[in-house]
């Protein structure tokens, strides 16, 4: 079943020890990986890809939202999407732990081999508190 594959794949992927860095409330996130052109960067940054699927994270606790993010990205890439945006939200009321959501999905995406590239959204779709996500194209 390709659900199951999917989920098995990003579960690997998570699982890598790569450096994450993390980020605080008002801190804007990028990410790309390498090959990715400057201008493939720009026009994600510009909101000029369009968005085909998005979920919203804020207000879940941390358990929740991983297992919806996970279970969110098994379906876009089983639909072959190739922009989505996450809203995790700004962590403003996270307290002394910073921003939870944002700092679980910053790790998340970096981990996932299919996320080409990722960075915080267009004020107007939701800023730091949010974020575009550029899949691999389907082979």
């Amino acid at each position: 079943d390709g659900a199951i594959l999917l989920e098995e794949e990003l579960r690997i992927g998570e699982a890598r020890r790569d450096y994450d860095p993390e980020v605080e409330a008002g801190d804007e996130m990028s990410f790309r990986r390498p090959g990715v052109q400057d201008g493939v960067m720009r026009k994600l940054r510009r909101g000029q890809y369009r968005v085909e699927a998005e979920i919203d994270l804020h207000g879940l606790i941390l358990p929740e939202a991983k297992q919806g993010l996970r279970e969110f990205l098994a379906r876009v890439l089983q639909r072959q999407l190739r922009c989505i945006r996450i809203v995790h939200g700004k962590g403003l009321r996270s307290g002394p732990r910073g921003p939870v959501l944002k700092n679980a999905v910053n790790v998340v995406l970096r981990r996932t081999d299919a996320v080409v590239a990722f960075c915080s959204a267009r004020q107007v779709d939701g800023g730091t508190g949010a974020v575009y996500v550029l899949l691999s194209a389907p082979r």
